[in-house]
């Protein structure tokens, strides 16, 4: 059963905690051992009422007050264990969904959007966590009504047998609706992800939509998301409230069919007028019974849709997973070759197309041409972000299938054009590439960055909080944040990927002063529109429909490269 299995997934995560989750388990079943009592005792009282009989009401109401208080005692204690126990479980889960996450290939992440995710994450980590305590609770409370309905059966099995014949109808009435809601809940949430990554694009992009004055647009689309919500959320509500008019007339009919039944039988001298009217008191708690199925079944529903799309985060089908290979290198030399190398985005259109190319060791390699020639995307396939459709691509002569993740990602740094700087500090933004940065080495990559004295004018200097995609800084302070990061990780490969396009001219050739001071003992590739900074290199790939078609370096090329000249001498001019 598809119940038990996912059952048996999420149990797992509470290894470690399954003492809390026991002591809830004991401590629920004892409170709803103690709420039959109290009915029972109710109804001790009302007997004893119509026959006078008040000493023995004043006893059975004390023994009510004292297992009352005992409840409330009770359950204190189940809360406690409950909140310890949820804790542990909730992150756990989380904390592997987000392994998980960073596991997926970007191709596939491409595909989606970011509220996939965050609704994953966070709503449906939370429901899989739920299972054990709205469990334990359900499971109580059907022991508790149940027990109660015994009761009814030993006061009178022939309104028993009614009481069962009502509850068969109404659970066949509940499973027919509830296929019904599954349908549509299930269509729910896909919109809903939808709708939470569009909302999370209008959040973060907001700058740029007031920019580009392209409200009236961007809520059009908007406007559109949240209709399709809410109009699959007024579905569901109305097949809700249709089910509960049907729901609601079934028991004004049993109601009154039940006082029929209660009347004939005090008539005929069956059951005596107090065991009547106890009897129709305990009919809630008989109904309950059938809610509390019905509440087991509602969330057994929402708990595999829920394990549904957080394991879909897990296996390989929806969100394919990035392959590495097992074998490992502490620290590479830093020379590779593209072979033959194709890849393409899509299936309808090569960004690569046949590119081979080599790179020696510690040389300094710029790649040039025109935007959309792939010259990103040689970065991208170096760092093993997407998979190369045919072809190969060797590190120190091992083809990158074959190494694993460490191998490669721990010796290449890529200073992107828009490097993404995180909500945290700037000491922080810069520990997440190492977690015993000191003081010194800090200080010492943000002079190399020529980012110090920006920071020395801040009040509260590293430890600056720098906001959302580093919304306080300019684009010249986050490229520069991200260089001294890059000195601070210190690969074997470093990539500079239009990494001081927002520089001025003073910080660039500050930048490219430090660059050079790498040189010869580190592999360093530059992808520049500015030829100017470019012109120390040892060598210039020039780059037209994803491949390379030729090379050498800025004084060879300008004699023999009329595309590589006309470019350089336009810049010239610009300039």
């Amino acid at each position: 059963m598809k119940f038990f299995k996912n059952f048996k997934r999420i149990y797992k995560y509470s290894y470690g905690c399954r003492k809390y989750i026991v002591l809830y388990f004991i401590l629920s079943f004892i409170y709803s051992i103690t709420g039959i009592i109290v009915p029972a005792l109710s109804a001790l009282v009302l007997t004893n009422l119509t026959s006078s009989n008040l000493n023995l009401v004043l006893f059975y109401a004390f023994f009510i007050l004292f297992i009352e208080l005992f409840q409330i005692l009770i359950n204190f204690l189940s809360n406690f264990t409950l909140n310890k126990f949820s804790k542990i479980v909730i992150s756990k889960i989380q904390i592997n969904m987000g392994k998980e996450i960073l596991k997926i290939k970007l191709s596939s992440i491409d595909k989606h959007s970011n509220g996939v995710f965050i609704e994953r994450l966070t709503n449906d980590a939370h429901v899989a966590s739920s299972i054990f305590t709205q469990g334990v609770d359900r499971f109580n409370d059907i022991i508790k009504n149940f027990g109660i309905t015994i009761i009814i059966f030993i006061l009178n099995y022939q309104i028993g047998i009614l009481i069962c014949i009502f509850m068969i109808i109404r659970f066949y009435l509940m499973v027919l609706n509830n296929k019904k809601i599954d349908v549509i809940d299930r269509e729910y949430h896909d919109i809903k992800e939808n709708t939470s990554g569009f909302a999370t694009e209008l959040i973060r992009g907001i700058r740029d939509i007031k920019m580009l004055n392209c409200e009236k647009n961007f809520i059009n689309k908007f406007e559109n998301n949240i209709n399709q919500l809410n109009e699959k959320n007024y579905q569901l509500s109305t097949t809700y409230d249709i089910f509960h008019v049907v729901e609601k007339t079934l028991d004004t009919l049993f109601n009154f069919i039940l006082i029929v039944f209660i009347v004939y039988f005090i008539y005929i001298n069956n059951i005596t007028i107090a065991v009547g009217i106890i009897i129709y008191q305990y009919r809630h708690f008989s109904l309950s019974l059938l809610f509390s199925i019905r509440s087991i079944l509602d969330y057994v529903r929402t708990f595999n849709l829920a394990c549904d799309r957080i394991f879909a985060i897990f296996n390989n089908k929806e969100f394919e997973k990035e392959k590495f290979g097992k074998k490992h290198l502490d620290k590479v030399n830093g020379d590779f070759v593209f072979k033959d190398v194709c890849f393409g985005y899509t299936d309808d259109k090569l960004i690569i197309n046949h590119a081979s190319f080599k790179v020696n060791a510690n040389e300094m390699i710029a790649f040039v041409g025109k935007s959309g020639v792939g010259k990103t995307t040689i970065f991208n396939l170096l760092c093993k972000l997407y998979e190369i459709d045919s072809g190969s691509i060797m590190i120190d002569g091992i083809n990158i299938n074959d190494l694993d993740k460490e191998s490669i990602r721990n010796n290449i740094t890529v200073i992107s054009q828009n490097p993404y700087i995180f909500h945290m500090s700037i000491r922080d933004n810069l520990k997440i590439v190492k977690n015993d940065l000191t003081d010194e080495e800090m200080i010492k990559a943000c002079k190399l960055a020529c980012l110090d004295e920006f920071i020395s004018t801040l009040k509260d200097g590293y430890d600056t909080i720098i906001g959302e995609g580093g919304v306080n800084l300019s684009g010249g302070q986050k490229q520069r944040l991200a260089i001294a990061r890059a000195f601070i990780q210190k690969t074997e490969i470093i990539l500079f990927d239009e990494a001081t396009s927002a520089l001025d001219n003073e910080t660039q050739n500050n930048i490219q002063k430090a660059i050079a001071n790498l040189h010869k003992d580190y592999t360093i590739l530059i992808i520049a529109h500015r030829l100017s900074t470019i012109i120390n290199c040892d060598r210039i790939l020039f780059m037209e429909n994803g491949k390379i078609v030729d090379e050498g370096t800025h004084s060879e090329l300008l004699k023999h490269n009329k595309d590589y000249k006309s470019l350089y001498q336009y810049e010239i001019n610009k300039t």
